[in-house]
């Protein structure tokens, strides 16, 4: 069962293969999505401070009924802390805001802030300066391992040549369709884990009758189809949803797909639109 499996980081931490991710669901709500997911059995659940909903999410992993060593949890530096002073301090209030003693990973959400994202600067000193806050929690047990989100090569190469303890895993838009494979294999190459989110397109995948059809062949649902796909890759596909159907059915994916159809899969015809998604810089930019 997918739930129970797990992938080794680099510096030997255990992150299971299948997260549930929280983007968009209510901080007053996100507690029982955090319960009814332990439930079923996940055990790896992913936030940010850019959500607005870590407080519901540590209240859910504090009340889930599940031992905390036996969760895994994820927060995102906000993009736009590129100091030390800064992260530091967003570190501290991550904890405090999720109650807990320590954060299973942290990373930068982007190397840019927002209102920069997909510009020519890419703030590489200050990227090196929220490291070095991330590096030092690293090692005093606040944090068990520590990555990124959204960098390309550059980004992750000024990390790679200039920080003490190199990046772990790296969080990016992956999916049916949209799937940066030389980025991918640039992170496979160094050592770090990807992260897929969105892994049904932020649900614009479902339109696609190619999809469609392949996943009645399988038997599966499309989303099935979707994050097994990223499964065969190697990568950890996050799906985020409140709904229990749409969790249940999102693990339900012990089976494997053809390398036939993974090569149709791995050429399908891009999303030109992410719909109200696109209000969003990752997808305005994908």
């Amino acid at each position: 069962m997918i739930l129970e499996e797990t992938y080794t980081l680099s510096n030997g931490v255990e992150i299971p293969k299948l997260g549930l991710g929280t983007w968009m669901i209510e901080d007053g709500d996100v507690a029982n999505a955090v319960k009814t997911a332990v439930e079923m059995g996940y055990r790896h659940i992913d936030t940010a401070q850019a959500y607005m909903n870590e407080r519901g999410v540590g209240e859910g992993v504090r009340n889930c009924g599940i031992a905390r060593d036996n969760l895994f949890v994820t927060t995102k530096l906000d993009a736009s802390h590129k100091s030390y002073e800064d992260a530091k301090a967003a570190i501290d209030g991550s904890l405090e805001e999720l109650g807990l003693d320590y954060i299973d990973l942290l990373i930068i959400h982007s190397p840019q802030p927002w209102g920069d994202f997909g510009g020519d600067e890419r703030y590489f000193e200050g990227n090196l300066a929220a490291w070095r806050a991330m590096e030092e929690a690293y090692n005093a047990g606040k944090l068990r391992a520590i990555g990124v989100s959204n960098f390309k090569k550059p980004d992750l190469q000024n990390l790679l040549d200039n920080a003490t303890v190199k990046p772990m895993l790296n969080q990016v838009l992956a999916h049916v369709s949209n799937t940066p494979f030389e980025l991918i294999d640039f992170c496979k190459e160094n050592g770090m884990l990807v992260e897929a989110y969105s892994p049904v397109g932020h649900g614009k995948i479902l339109n696609n009758e190619e999809i469609s059809s392949m996943a009645d062949k399988y038997g599966v649902s499309v989303p099935q189809l979707c994050i097994r796909y990223c499964l065969e890759l190697g990568l950890l596909p996050l799906p985020k949803t409140a709904n229990p159907d749409h969790m249940r059915n999102n693990a339900d994916v012990d089976f494997a797909i053809s390398a036939e159809d993974m090569e149709t899969l791995k050429n399908a015809e891009p999303i030109k639109d992410y719909g109200d998604a696109s209000e969003f810089p990752v997808y305005a930019h994908a």
